[in-house]
């Protein structure tokens, strides 16, 4: 199974691609059902996540947040950032006045002290930034020590095989952009992802500090192959090259 449009979370690095803004309440709308999101994504890294009560979590790229939402229905003291002030107004309507959001861009310096968080969770947001070096360092600076960062990227075999099934040559071992065209809610924007191979993820986490614990392509949730028969015609098994999970231990 490959990605498609619906199945992306937010940008972090604002430009005339990502429009987060003109799509947000489609996008919302979409996100709460999709299957790679509601049935598999989010259960998985919840899943990842484990016991969070009285943890504080920097959720970074929350979108209009579900993740969010279901961090701090487990005890977790969350903060969010997003760059699109349009998903966070989103948020603000599900999460109530009182959640610590914040405009914020992951390109950049963060707003933060150092050793704030116990946890970091990216979820489907690096795969929107061309260079992980900077936001890598930043995400470690704000973890204490012994910290977790915990993230999700579009598998990069699933970005080939798309590609490949698309006519297209994809050239795995390079860093190379690409752009796809969503329309939700009917509001239309363009969109900016980068492909990385897993060595250059590898790569970048070792190199900002972190110790790689988990790397998982996790199942989906059970229920998902009867809410989404016709996804699953060709599917026999309980997983499918989707999006790649990492836990990863600030050192």
């Amino acid at each position: 199974m490959t990605t498609t449009p619906e199945n992306h979370v937010r940008t972090a690095h604002p430009s005339r691609f990502n429009d987060y803004d003109r799509i947000a309440e489609g996008y919302t709308a979409e996100n709460e059902t999709s299957l790679l999101n509601a049935y598999y994504e989010r259960p998985a890294m919840l899943e990842l996540a484990g016991d969070v009560s009285g943890r504080r979590i920097l959720d970074a790229g929350c979108g209009s947040g579900p993740l969010f939402a279901e961090l701090r229905d487990r005890g977790a003291l969350v903060t969010g950032i997003d760059a699109s002030a349009g998903m966070l107004e989103q948020a603000r309507r599900r999460l109530g006045a009182d959640a610590d959001l914040r405009v914020a861009d992951l390109a950049g310096p963060l707003s933060f002290p150092d050793d704030v968080f116990d946890d970091v969770i990216a979820s489907l947001v690096l795969h929107y930034l061309e260079d992980w070096g900077p936001t890598l360092a930043e995400l470690r600076r704000v973890l204490r020590p012994g910290g977790r960062l915990l993230v999700s990227v579009d598998h990069p075999f699933s970005v080939t095989l798309y590609q490949h099934m698309a006519g297209e040559k994809p050239k795995y071992f390079e860093t190379r952009t690409r752009t796809e065209e969503w329309t939700m809610g009917g509001q239309t924007a363009q969109m900016s992802f980068w492909n990385r191979p897993l060595h250059a993820m590898t790569e970048a986490f070792t190199t900002a500090g972190f110790r790689i614990n988990v790397i998982s392509e996790p199942p989906y949730v059970p229920e998902a192959r009867e809410l989404f028969p016709e996804e699953f015609r060709e599917i026999t098994g309980t997983r499918f090259v989707c999006f790649l999970f990492f836990v990863l231990e600030a050192s």
